[in-house]
């Protein structure tokens, strides 16, 4: 197998898995009219903590569990001769097959249930409970994510803050590919930050359902290492925006410094929300998007390219959307934007020599490689700019990556390309942001350098077939731009 190939073989470890490919436990299932106590009498024969029930065809209406039997029979003192259909949980959150460990991790941290029924072709398979996903060092998802939204203060988010390193650290040691391992620390800083975030506008006297707090960069794209400083901002709605930014102005720059004290640096260039160039309007920021596009310098676009990478983490999703359709739509066709762009792209050159050696600089007495400079950021840029010339409205670099290559005709093999050697760089700068100093391949004080002599022969294969594939998407964007 080639190194090319290779890449595109890389293990998609443990969260990647298929829920169809993992042994699968029968579910225990009911119709409608039976009894409270024959559900009861069923789950204690089957030792499970769940029944599915049924309609006359096969459909799920509903879900019963143990929680049920507490809230909805025990303490209303309902009778075991009343029929399921009355207490059981109607809004039945599902998964399929073909959807991954992963995704049935984020669905019960996200909603808070212990238990997924598991579809096949529409027809119930299994279920899947969530101490069957994971429990790692006595830390799971669902642990530290209820852990966040239960914190009554900042102090708390602090500890919960340590959870998500130790747990990210725990994820890396038993081999968890990096895309579900920075989807896992971006899922679970959002949940931090949410929490935080409802805090500090409590403390404010005021609402996010008038604002929408904007994740931009890495943790916009939802590719969250463990050294990300903040890149965040505010849309908020006003009558009149200059009286009443001062007060949203406070309590992002509250946010802003309790970030910090959990362990997310305090942005050096200032692209937070405490700044009142990132308070802003929704039209205030389609003025600014608009600069950018149409009449901002190359000097501008160093500085804003990370403005392109947004979502809503907290607050009123409909603003952000209405953001992102509003930029896909009007930087689609601006050819100018879409040349400097390319320029700033083609101004950071792959650390390979004419004989394919990797070039290396000293850092600390070490001959290292910057993974991100001259890695990671590559790939982000090439997608970033490829889905804004094409008007795909994805964010995330792989989506981005599969959108182009459906769009362009590429065909799914060259995206899976592009997206694997953009994520060992990844996993690479996760296990040496994770190692700790003294761990070989580390450079203290550069947490995106590693010692190249530090590595195995395959990483460096690997690594040196990542950047191959950085320079051939590069050299595309020179064909594509440069006259």
């Amino acid at each position: 197998m080639n190194a090319a190939a290779a890449l595109q073989a890389l293990p998609q470890l443990s969260l990647e898995r298929k829920l169809g490919a993992i042994a699968r436990r029968t579910p225990v299932t009911c119709g409608r009219d039976a009894t409270v106590g024959e559900v009861l009498r069923a789950m204690q024969q089957h030792r499970v903590g769940s029944v599915i029930v049924l309609d006359a065809d096969g459909a799920i209406a509903g879900i019963f569990t143990r929680k049920d039997v507490l809230n909805r029979v025990a303490l209303p003192q309902v009778g075991l001769e009343a029929p399921v259909a009355g207490v059981m949980t109607r809004e039945v959150k599902w998964l399929t097959t073909d959807d991954t460990i992963e995704d049935a991790i984020m669905l019960t941290s996200r909603f808070g249930i212990r238990h997924v029924p598991i579809l096949e072709q529409g027809r119930l398979v299994s279920v899947i409970s969530e101490s069957d996903l994971f429990v790692i060092q006595r830390l799971s998802v669902k642990q530290v994510s209820s852990a966040a939204r239960a914190a009554n203060d900042y102090s708390e988010l602090e500890v919960v803050a340590q959870d998500i390193r130790a747990l990210a650290r725990a994820l890396l040691d038993h081999g968890v590919h990096a895309r579900s391992l920075t989807a896992l620390i971006s899922h679970l800083n959002d949940v931090l930050t949410a929490r935080l975030l409802d805090i500090a506008a409590r403390r404010h006297g005021l609402s996010l359902d008038d604002a929408c707090w904007l994740s931009f960069g890495s943790e916009g794209r939802s590719e969250q290492t463990i050294s990300t400083d903040q890149d965040n901002g505010l849309v908020f709605n006003a009558t009149d925006p200059e009286r009443e930014r001062p007060r949203w102005l406070a309590f992002a720059r509250e946010a802003n410094d309790a970030l910090d004290a959990c362990g997310y640096p305090l942005c050096k260039g200032n692209i937070m929300a405490s700044n009142p160039e990132c308070c802003l309007t929704l039209d205030e920021w389609k003025r600014r998007f608009a600069f950018w596009v149409e009449q901002g310098t190359p000097e501008n676009l160093l500085r804003a390219n990370i403005f392109f990478d947004f979502r809503a983490l907290a607050g009123r999703s409909d603003l952000a959307d209405d953001l992102r359709a509003w930029v896909t739509g009007m930087s689609r066709d601006v050819t100018r934007f879409h040349k400097q762009l390319a320029d700033d792209i083609l101004r950071r050159r792959v650390p390979l020599g004419w004989f394919g050696r990797i070039e290396t600089e000293t850092a600390d007495g070490k001959k290292a490689v910057d993974l991100k400079l001259r890695g990671t950021a590559i790939f982000v840029d090439v997608a970033r700019l490829q889905s804004l010339a094409l008007g795909i409205g994805e964010t995330g670099t792989r989506r981005r990556f599969e959108a182009i290559a459906q769009v362009r005709g590429a065909g799914r093999q060259a995206g899976e390309t592009w997206s694997s050697a953009f994520e060992f760089l990844q996993m690479l700068r996760l296990r040496v942001q994770l190692g700790g100093a003294g761990n070989p391949g580390t450079v203290p004080g550069h947490p995106n350098k590693v010692e190249l002599a530090a590595l195995n022969d395959i990483d460096r294969r690997m690594l040196k077939e990542s950047f191959r594939v950085a320079r051939t998407l590069q050299q595309r964007v020179e064909l594509d731009y440069r006259v």
